[in-house]
């Protein structure tokens, strides 16, 4: 009763969705325009929302833009679907539409997430949704939003190379982590958020919509299915991902994706586990099940 009650009061307080029609109309025609324009920044007007800037203002409008009574979200944070983030948005989106939440990624229709890609690869019929915390691939070499214009026009990424080519005189090796940029359409330079290196091959080509937001910098951008989403490199210094030699998760014995390290306190030592925890606990069940 009392969540009967809950529910009956989040109905009469919101609109579907907690954004108003004005505002998703605004956010899908700004969303078209980014499917349209492959990695090109569209400015959008950022709505306020009961969550901090920076928190996924940005993503979180997107996917409220997007959802209908019919979709099945899954909110993750770096792989999790327990973290705070993940948690906290989750709650939001379910207590303002009523729609259906689901931690399996193979059953959503729309994934929101921070800093990660699912292990699994997505659907056609799935739409992924990234946060994105600086959205201007161009910002750490060129602080006016006035050139960066100018040099994405003019396809001048020289800076951004520079970067890299430096990385590779002091150190031997390109050492950016998360956020490392990726060509589109073979037209524009972009940040695909902080996923790790790891997560960079999964937007060429994907056969799903992956849609980027930033809401405290009112900037969101698209990567459409079956589009070329190279990340950059040299002839001589080809791009790599991460690699955890020897390694497998602690749980379910994964040694082909993304892992965390941990430290174990008892042990002393760093024991690894699969960033996903969806993948990781599906894959612990079909062990115990006797399918591989």
């Amino acid at each position: 009763m009392q969540k009967l009650e809950k529910m009956r009061f989040h109905t009469a307080e919101y609109n579907f969705a907690f954004l108003d029609e004005g505002s998703k109309r605004e956010i899908r025609r700004k969303t078209l325009k980014a499917v349209a324009i492959p990695g090109y920044q569209v400015p959008f007007g950022s709505r306020e929302l009961p969550i901090g800037r920076g928190w996924g203002t940005g993503g979180l409008q997107l996917t409220l833009s997007l959802i209908g009574q019919s979709d099945i979200v899954k909110v993750i944070d770096q792989g999790s679907d327990d973290s705070v983030n993940a948690v906290s948005i989750r709650r939001l989106i379910e207590e303002t539409s009523h729609i259906a939440s689901t931690e399996d990624t193979t059953q959503a229709t729309i994934i929101q997430s921070r800093h990660r890609i699912p292990e699994d690869r997505l659907r056609a019929d799935q739409i992924l949704v990234l946060q994105v915390p600086e959205p201007e691939p161009l910002r750490h070499v060129e602080p006016s939003e006035e050139v960066t214009k100018i040099q994405h026009g003019e396809m001048d990424y020289s800076g951004i190379w520079l970067t890299l080519y430096e990385s590779i005189v002091k150190w031997g090796a390109v050492t950016q982590g998360a956020d490392y940029p990726v060509i589109v359409h073979n037209r524009y330079i972009m940040a695909p958020s902080p996923i790790p290196r790891w997560d960079n091959p999964k937007l060429h080509q994907a056969d799903h919509l992956t849609l980027l937001g930033a809401g405290r910098e009112k900037k969101l951008y698209a990567v459409p299915p079956f589009t070329n989403a190279v990340s950059l490199q040299f002839e001589d210094y080809p791009f790599e991902v991460e690699s955890f030699p020897g390694a497998a998760c602690r749980l379910c014995g994964s040694g082909e994706t993304f892992l965390d390290e941990v430290i174990d306190s008892k042990l002393g030592q760093i024991i690894y586990q699969c960033s996903d925890t969806d993948y990781c606990n599906r894959r612990c069940e079909q062990q115990e099940k006797g399918m591989f």
